[in-house]
């Protein structure tokens, strides 16, 4: 089982990710971290095989507080794949930041609200 970590500011747009990345050919185990100070914690308690975060344009889902989420899980644990989730539409200029963010390699990827739930648990998968 890959363990995953979800953190996103909407809590029913989590639970749908988490129930499309739990489907049953899925090897994927969920735990959703209800507020953004929990990410760490649950990292280092269930070592995950990815965290994946939205950013908004508020605080604490601000992408510079994402990075250093980000920063500090890789520090503990290498080999987690970071993951940021932008509503492309609604915050334009923060998804073109993370875009940069992945060109810089500061996170693994990326991916926008608007995705297919196929194509999530796809780019999940690929990590």
């Amino acid at each position: 089982m890959r363990r995953i970590v979800l953190n996103m500011q909407n809590y029913l747009f989590c639970d749908a990710i988490a129930r499309t990345l739990q489907k049953e050919e899925s090897d994927f185990s969920v735990s959703l971290a209800e507020k953004p100070d929990e990410v760490l914690e649950m990292c280092r308690y269930i070592r995950p095989y990815a965290v994946l975060l939205e950013v908004t344009g508020s605080s604490p889902w601000l992408l510079q507080e994402r990075l250093q989420t980000s920063a500090e899980i890789k520090k503990a644990q290498p080999f987690c794949k970071i993951v940021l989730c932008v509503d492309e539409n609604a915050e334009k200029q923060v998804a073109r930041s993370i875009q940069q963010a992945k060109k810089d390699r500061l996170i693994d990827q990326f991916i926008f609200g608007s995705i297919s739930a196929a194509y999530l648990s796809a780019v999940m998968d690929t990590l």
